[in-house]
């Protein structure tokens, strides 16, 4: 029951105001779920989650919704749920647990941050336009690792 828990607090986490370092529990909850949970359960956070993106994107943020838009970061969350799985599943410790948080972490800001600078004109299409959008979401990656940290520190 925890992991649905911990998935909830990821969706509270991204919903509620988070004025603190732009925290939210998402990575550490999902590396913690697939841990916790047979992966046939995987579609229930990716659908809280998605269904959250949803949310952000219509209502909060007034933008339209794309599914395509929003494919790769629900592929994420379900390899971040296969991730904790493999990795946590039977045997957890500092070294697994440390490890999941920094692949999970890392994976989405090399993801995504690629498919900002494939699919948006908002940097040059040149290795120095890709080094300039990773500079830029930096700061980004280090509340992401903090975040994910904190949360697997509290779960596990």
């Amino acid at each position: 029951m925890s992991a649905y828990i911990w998935v909830l607090v990821a969706v509270l986490s991204r919903i509620l105001p988070h004025p603190w370092l732009n925290f939210t529990a998402v990575g550490g909850a999902l590396l913690y779920f697939g841990a916790r949970r047979p992966l046939r359960w995987t579609l229930a956070p990716v659908a809280a989650l998605a269904a959250t993106d949803y949310y952000l994107t219509v209502f909060q943020y007034n933008y339209p919704f794309h599914v395509v838009s929003y494919l790769l970061t629900w592929t994420w969350y379900a390899a971040v749920i296969v991730l904790g799985h493999i990795l946590l599943a039977k045997h957890r410790s500092i070294v697994r647990v440390g490890s999941g948080v920094l692949l999970a972490s890392t994976s989405f800001f090399v993801v995504s941050n690629y498919a900002v600078w494939i699919g948006s004109p908002l940097y040059p299409h040149t290795m120095a336009g890709l080094a300039t959008c990773y500079a830029a979401a930096l700061p980004f990656y280090r509340n992401d690792l903090l975040s994910t940290t904190l949360v697997a520190a509290l779960a596990f």
